[in-house]
């Protein structure tokens, strides 16, 4: 049976006074409010730069050509690129490249609006969709240096002018034609997505039509993404690092670069290409996949010269959706390495109960008891020191990752069938999941108190 958990409320931040983020302003600014100020060990480039990451170009023309040189070499690059830390690019995608300069041309205009116009559209606590200037209104450290504007999509034929009536709506018939050009590129991006499913399908043995059919009528989240120049730029992050807490990230960056993805211990850069998607797995696809692809940590670092901008799709399924893996990818339940969730319990605690970028000092201890589902454990009782210094016995789990480990995930070398994580000297039963599941499952069903520092949770490089 799927989770369906009531999840505990949140009150927004009482403070009278919120810091204003406004970019025109502090971008100028030679010192930084001490909001935006990271923690030592989380500030950007403090060492040499690593080499950019290898992040594999697959050419989805030649792919549906069905050749099947073409098949092999593409379905390869991404079996091998998803199981080591979950980023791929894909290019001769079918996607106009005069949609993508128009809605960059809009995102542009846009971002370049007084702050009062674009408060218009002002997000709303709890919720996934508006304007976002930093999160100054919801949480008072760690904040990102940036401003976003988010609306949902709907591939549900109900749902045909679903980003247009938003924009018409919220901002105004003046803004009809930045909501046409959303609309359109968000329609774009959920075939390109579904084409993408198809070629993940091949890759991990399955029909390729499974994951087509699944996110058939997805339910996704479109977001602009700015980072203004800083001018203290190794004191802060555009965005923190995370984990996507949805199925697919699909993202168009500028030429100006700042996405970075941590595997082996270092902090590599994506290079930009106009020509490319950046595809990423997130948590739900992970859990789709019962633990064989990534869902890996990615941050956003700034520059003191250049404004930098993205355009990122977040596939998500249907709200109805239970999440499941295929059989073909479990041979029995006692592999299974998740629980059966519904996508949108997930979804909500996201953005009321966890802030996904702030995971690095946040515990995840749970006391008491042991969860099973379908008969896989998936915690392990172990004896720990609590936040107090005292010893006591409790649940952990071993997510795939931290800040420190890198990518969240199976370790290089999980084979199909998912190992035995016995230890027969150490805790009874160990599994892992990832940080928004942790989370997701502590939360809801009450088993320990709210972080203060929590919050949303759907973010982007």
């Amino acid at each position: 049976m799927p989770i369906i958990l009531p999840l505990p409320q949140v009150s927004p931040s009482k403070e009278t006074n919120p810091l204003i983020f406004d970019a025109s302003l502090l971008q100028n600014e030679s010192n930084i409010p001490s909001q935006f100020v990271w923690p030592d060990h989380e500030q950007p480039r403090r060492e040499a730069p690593s080499p950019p990451l290898h992040v594999p170009p697959i050419d989805l023309k030649a792919f549906f050509s069905g050749e099947p040189l073409a098949v092999s070499n593409a379905t390869r690059l991404v079996n091998s690129a998803c199981q080591e830390h979950g980023f791929f690019q894909v290019y001769n995608h079918g996607v106009d490249s005069k949609l993508i300069d128009e809605a960059h041309k809009f995102m542009n205009l846009f971002f370049g609006m007084p702050l009062l116009e674009k408060q218009k559209a002002q997000r709303k606590f709890g919720e996934y969709c508006g304007y976002a200037s930093s999160f100054t209104n919801r949480f008072s450290a760690k904040l990102p240096w940036k401003e976003t504007f988010s609306f949902r999509y709907s591939a549900d034929p109900k749902c045909s002018n679903l980003v247009q009536d938003y924009f018409f709506n919220v901002m105004g018939e003046d803004f009809s034609n930045f909501g046409r050009v959303c609309q359109e590129y968000c329609e774009a991006m959920s075939k390109l997505s579904l084409d993408i499913m198809e070629l993940l399908g091949t890759s991990l043995g399955i029909d390729r039509s499974h994951f087509r059919d699944f996110y058939e009528e997805n339910d996704s989240i479109m977001r602009l993404n700015y980072y203004p120049p800083c001018q203290k730029p190794n004191l802060t992050l555009g965005t923190g690092p995370h984990c996507d807490p949805t199925s697919l990230t699909i993202l168009h960056q500028d030429n100006v670069g700042g996405l970075e993805v941590f595997v082996d211990e270092k902090w590599h850069s994506v290079v930009p290409c106009s020509e490319a998607f950046v595809v990423n797995i997130g948590d739900t696809f992970m859990a789709l996949s019962n633990g064989l692809y990534k869902s890996c940590l990615h941050r956003a670092v700034v520059n003191s010269e250049t404004s930098r901008k993205s355009l990122a799709f977040f596939l998500s399924p249907r709200m109805d959706k239970v999440v499941r893996p295929p059989k073909a990818l479990v041979e029995d339940d006692s592999r299974r390495i998740y629980p059966d969730f519904m996508w949108s319990t997930l979804l909500e605690f996201t953005q009321k109960q966890y802030r996904a970028d702030a995971v690095a000092d946040t515990g995840i201890f749970l006391s008491g008891c042991t969860i099973k589902v379908d008969r896989t454990p998936i915690m392990s009782r172990s004896t720990h020191k609590n936040q107090a210094g005292a010893h006591s016995k409790s649940l952990y789990f071993f997510p795939y990752g931290n800040q420190r480990s890198g990518c969240t995930g199976p370790r290089r070398g999980l084979t199909r069938s998912a190992p035995d994580f016995r230890n027969r000297d150490g805790p009874e039963e160990v599994s892992m999941v990832t940080h928004a599941t942790v989370s997701f499952l502590r939360h809801s069903l009450r088993l320990a108190p709210l972080d203060e520092n929590l919050g949303s949770a759907i973010v982007d490089g």
